[in-house]
């Protein structure tokens, strides 16, 4: 809980320190000093990600854990803004025999959807891993696998900022606009999320244990994210801590089924850095949303996170690529 503190810490003294304007001003003038929009181009990227699905089981008496990761999540794809939309689609790499040999094989589904509006974002997932291996902190070089151990992870996360005039969310998660000035802002951060995890043979070998769990989590955490801006270069960090509640179903390791409930907490961080100029951009951005619960004497917690490189180039539209997809679909009505 220290670092939190030193992280909520940090971002109220940047919100404190933004320049302030005249109240006078237009909501449109004050923004446009700050953000600058390119309705009339296009882009495209190549993009490199891993994303990835680790669950961890903590004994809170001895802080003895077990973490799990799988293995073969990077991948490689492009991205585009077109119409005003932004897509982007990436295929797994497969992974060699030699990292297969020493974390094991996974199979891995990852299906991620995503939109950000100029105040708002929404990013819906479904998720299913196979074949994980035990993260051993010891350093040893052959891991211990589970190809039995089988995740799905289904939920949408939302997010809200309140400062309209002066931060953009977009500048630093899809480039499609530019802040100019350093500038934060404070946010509402949403979660619906759908977690299962079953094995052949009991997971967890400290505290308690169990074949099953499938838990359900609504979680609302206020959070801060801050552009810090030095010409045409930026550094973006957003965080976010709140309370979630759970409901949870265990099949222990005898097999017999048993339902709670419980309050805990989420969590999400991401950070990033990157260019962006009116042609070029990029950036690399690391983000990670984790979800914890207390199950006896093991607190249990699961994190999704994803590291993403990007680099890009705005292109002028021309004929029928100014239209917007709205324009687009009324013409076909």
């Amino acid at each position: 809980m220290r670092w939190c503190c030193i992280f909520l810490i940090f971002w109220v003294a940047a919100a404190k320190a933004q320049p302030d304007t005249s109240r006078h001003e237009s909501f449109s003038d004050v923004r446009g000093h700050y953000i600058k929009r390119y309705p009339d181009h296009f882009w495209i990227w190549p993009v490199v990600k891993s994303r990835s699905l680790d669950f961890k089981a903590q004994n809170v008496d001895t802080d003895e854990q077990t973490k799990f990761k799988p293995n073969g999540r990077t991948a490689l794809g492009a991205g585009f803004y077109l119409f005003e939309i932004a897509a982007e689609i990436a295929f797994s790499i497969p992974e060699s025999q030699e990292s297969i040999d020493q974390f094991g094989e996974s199979q891995v589904r990852d299906l991620q959807v995503n939109a950000i509006g100029k105040f708002w974002g929404l990013d819906v997932y479904w998720q299913r891993y196979r074949g994980f291996y035990l993260d051993d902190a010891g350093g040893a070089s052959d891991f211990s696998k589970r190809a039995d151990i089988h995740s799905s992870n289904l939920g949408v996360s939302g997010f809200y900022a309140f400062n309209r005039s002066k931060f953009s969310l977009r500048s630093s998660y899809n480039f499609s606009e530019r802040q100019l000035h350093s500038g934060g802002s404070w946010m509402l951060i949403g979660t619906v999320n759908s977690f299962t995890l079953a094995a052949d043979s009991v997971v967890g070998d400290v505290g308690s244990e169990f074949l099953s769990m499938r838990y359900t989590t609504f979680g609302l955490a206020p959070g801060y994210s801050y552009n810090l801006i030095i010409k045409k270069f930026f550094v973006n960090g957003t965080f976010g801590l709140g309370p979630a509640h759970n409901w949870l179903r265990v099949k222990d390791g005898q097999g017999d089924e048993s339902n709670n409930i419980s309050i805990s907490s989420i969590s999400v961080v991401r950070v990033g850095l990157g260019y962006n100029s009116d042609r070029f951009f990029g950036g690399v951005a690391f983000s990670i949303q984790s979800r914890n619960l207390r199950l006896e004497d093991t607190r249990f917690t699961n994190s999704t996170s994803i590291v993403k490189i990007m680099a890009g180039y705005r292109f002028r539209e021309v004929g029928i690529l100014k239209k917007r997809a709205v324009d687009l679909f009324r013409h076909h009505r």
